[in-house]
């Protein structure tokens, strides 16, 4: 596997070090090892970058099929992160970032959820702006915005604790859904809280172990025992987003390798991607980040080919929609962001996606 750029990020507000962090996010491109696929990749996503920037709104917001949302937003901060672009760096590509995290922030309601649209399920769009909080908290030099963003994440993080605490079933228990106050949980939004909370932790916030413990057992209940994969819910078939989260969370967490991950990596070998599959780009980038957790084998015998599809059907303006329903309603700013975050996993600048 090519070499990757490793880059630890420290919670404590530090001027010098955005420049370094910039200055490597360049370098990445420019490195003589990229062979002709890589540099196709770096073009591929700074195209879509270049999307992303045209369609951010005046609100500093990404929007999706039903408006502005803080979900859409994180994930197109997290795309910028990603390909190494942070708040304060010079240009438009910091400002967009910083603009998107200002937007987060200033739709944090008094009771600490992060939504500014309740259309999907308030938890879904909480975890997902929870994690990239959790990511960006160091990365700004703003000292006011950085100020905010640890207020946010500290508010944010105890949402999730009192949502996973509502009494369930024996079941259910330790997991999340759409509601801070749901019985029930599920797998999709359970992967989001878990590595909400892992990034909240390796940033410098409290986190009771025994909460991914729970989250761990939950995460299990939900593999399939013969075959391999995960269901939505336990006992519930498997498809490839949802073994892609089960996988990720699971090694997010320090279950590393268990049976469940690695008969979930299996599955997706069996199972390769395939344009406009059910939830395509939710599947893109889980997946990718998945099999990168579990190991060089499993990457390179997954991430080629998706690769090569998300290449294939760009569009001319940088951007991706795919044909299935679930992409069709979230949007081209959600496809693009999650492709983009899909590619840029081998950049290794998001600290919760690190080996």
């Amino acid at each position: 596997m090519r070499r990757r750029v490793a880059l630890v990020l420290v919670v404590a507000l530090s001027v010098s070090s955005v420049p370094t962090r910039v200055a490597v996010a360049q370098d990445v491109a420019a490195r003589p090892d990229r062979t002709v696929a890589d540099r196709a990749v770096d073009r591929a996503i700074r195209r879509a970058l270049d999307y992303l920037r045209s369609t951010q709104k005046p609100s500093g917001a990404w929007a999706g099929g039903f408006g502005e949302a803080t979900s859409i937003t994180s994930l197109a901060v997290m795309a910028f992160l990603a390909a190494g672009h942070v708040p304060g760096e010079p240009g438009p590509d910091g400002d967009a970032v910083a603009r998107g995290v200002r937007y987060v922030v200033e739709h944090q309601h008094p009771d600490g959820m992060l939504v500014s649209n309740n259309r999907g399920g308030p938890m879904y769009c909480h975890g997902i702006s929870t994690l990239m909080l959790a990511e960006v908290v160091g990365m700004t030099t703003d000292a006011a915005l950085a100020d905010r963003v640890r207020a946010a994440l500290g508010r944010a993080v105890d949402v999730i604790a009192r949502a996973q605490d509502v009494k369930k079933d024996s079941n259910h228990d330790g997991g999340w859904r759409y509601q801070p106050n749901s019985p029930d949980s599920d797998i999709s939004v359970t992967g989001w809280q878990v590595m909400a909370l892992r990034a909240a932790k390796a940033a410098g916030y409290a986190v009771d172990a025994g909460r991914i413990d729970r989250a761990v057992a939950y995460l299990k209940r939900c593999a399939i025992k013969n075959g391999g994969g995960f269901g939505y819910q336990p006992g519930q078939g498997p498809s490839n987003p949802r073994t892609g989260v089960g996988v990720l969370a699971l090694e997010i967490c320090g279950a590393h390798h268990t049976p469940e991950a690695l008969a979930g990596a299996d599955y997706l070998l069996k199972n390769p991607p395939r344009w406009a599959g059910p939830y395509f780009f939710y599947e893109a980038y889980y997946c990718s980040q998945a099999m990168f957790q579990i190991g060089e084998k499993a990457y390179a015998g997954y991430q080629p080919r998706l690769a090569s599809i998300l290449l294939e059907h760009q569009r001319e303006d940088g951007g991706w929609l795919s044909g299935d329903g679930n992409d069709q309603n979230a949007g081209v700013d959600y496809c693009t962001a999650m492709g983009v975050l899909a590619l840029a996993v081998e950049y290794g600048y998001l600290p919760i996606y690190q080996r």
